[in-house]
């Protein structure tokens, strides 16, 4: 995405108010009934990228409120309907209404504005005939209201049930609640230098948060921002920078970073010195990573690879497997995970993890490191992948993070050394994703 997280409104008795709210509605068409992800929805959106930027910031905070939400939305709209949410014809009626309650409950568009435009995209989506459903429907919800809930209970109301079950069994009902709550925060605008943060953090108008990284809550064009054409900084999540700073000195190291794109950890290993071999089994996205590295002038090796088999022509003295997992970790800003992700996809993603772990060690010199991070909040997909390998009786072992390698991490380190970020960590700084990382030595 190249729009930094921003609140902003459409003038709703403008063409251009519809015109947001139907590129709004056909991404929620895309997510709920072709399943595609919101990244790619938007990525495949023409109209999105028409709109002006303001526009643009709206229909994504708008379709972020409603995937956070639409289990309490469901929900209403179920005792509205009176009739199975099933039952509506055609079925993507169903988003009209999931627009018009985000913005009347949640976004706080006057009443007036959020009934008639609702109505008007109905009309404009060639539903015309479901007017005065919709009408009665959306007056019927300013009259009864919207149940209230504090963000703990509407944050477990509106996780998965095998995701909720599993955050229990892992941390406790606190624990949960407390992340299913922080799920609900908008996710700020983290970004890594090449060098000189607090130079970069006075041009950008950023904090530099404790560990070097700078984060920026004001909205903006990203490639209109100072530096960003000259390639000086990159966006990269708070949390997924963390794992290329537990290597060391790299100068002059031959480092294997494994399923590299989009490329965010490979820029942090190429600033640090290092030779960079980045691997991904995908073209298109070593295409993408391959763009964003002559960006940011950085010169690597690229291979179009799986990783679970592929092997360099020599050992490498580290590598850095950010491994595929089920993302629940990025709820914060890819919330299309709370309704894409079902318990088999982590059953698949748990055995690749494995796959790749065990290739990844065969790819090390003795001494060398091994970084493994996944942005699951699952232990399935992180604790107990370490507990796995070090079971496979490998030349491995554990070498433990402490607390003072990275400034402001403490909170987040285990008793047996691993980081493990939730999104409830960093509260009086914004948050960060939900993150585990464990860092190994070949003996």
């Amino acid at each position: 995405m190249t729009l930094s997280p921003e609140t902003a409104e459409p003038d709703d008795q403008s063409s251009d108010g519809i015109a947001a709210r139907q590129v709004a509605y056909a991404l929620l068409n895309e997510i709920f009934i072709r399943r595609r992800s919101f990244d790619e929805a938007l990525a495949g959106s023409h109209k999105f990228e028409k709109l002006p930027s303001r526009d643009r910031a709206f229909v994504r905070l708008l379709v972020a409120t409603v995937l956070k939400r639409v289990r309490q939305m469901d929900d209403v709209l179920l005792h509205l309907l009176h009739e199975p949410l099933t039952a509506l014809k055609p079925a993507s009626l169903i988003n009209i209404f999931r627009l018009g309650i985000a913005q009347f409950v949640f976004l706080k568009t006057p009443l007036h504005a959020a009934v008639n435009t609702t109505v008007a995209l109905a009309e404009a989506e060639g539903i015309a005939h479901q007017k005065p459903l919709v009408n009665a429907v959306m007056r019927r919800l300013t009259r009864e209201g919207f149940p209230e809930m504090d963000d703990r209970d509407a944050g477990k109301f509106n996780t998965p049930e095998w995701l909720w079950a599993q955050w229990m069994k892992d941390y406790g009902v606190e624990t949960a609640l407390e992340i299913a709550a922080a799920n609900f925060n908008e996710a700020a605008l983290d970004i890594s230098v090449k060098s000189n943060p607090e130079h970069w953090a006075e041009r950008l108008d950023a904090t530099l948060l404790p560990t070097g990284f700078l984060r920026k809550t004001g909205g903006g064009f990203i490639p209109d921002m100072p530096g960003f054409a000259d390639g000086e900084w990159w966006i990269q999540n708070a949390a997924s920078a963390l794992p290329a700073k537990l290597f060391g000195d790299l100068k002059g190291k031959t480092v294997i970073d494994l399923c590299a794109a989009p490329g965010g950890k490979t820029a942090q290993l190429a600033a640090a010195g290092a030779r960079v071999i980045a691997v991904d089994r995908s073209p298109e996205r070593v295409k993408r990573l391959k763009e964003n590295m002559e960006r940011l002038h950085f010169e690597i090796e690229t291979v179009v690879a799986d990783g679970a088999v592929w092997l360099p022509t020599e050992p490498a003295d580290a590598v850095l497997l950010d491994a595929p997992c089920t993302a629940t970790g990025t709820i914060r800003h890819q919330p299309d995970v709370l309704h894409l992700k079902e318990p088999k996809d982590q059953e698949k993603l748990v055995a690749l993890q494995r796959r790749l772990l065990l290739n990844a060690v065969n790819m090390l010199k003795p001494g060398g490191t091994l970084v493994y991070c996944t942005c699951s909040l699952q232990k399935a997909e992180g604790e107990a992948q370490v507990d796995w390998l070090l079971a496979q009786n490998l030349p491995l072992k554990l070498s433990p993070v402490a607390p003072e390698e990275i400034q402001g991490i403490a909170e987040m380190v285990t008793e047996r050394g691993e980081i493990r970020a939730l999104p409830c960590h960093w509260k009086d700084s914004g948050g960060i994703d939900g993150f585990f990382i464990a860092r190994f030595i070949r003996v």
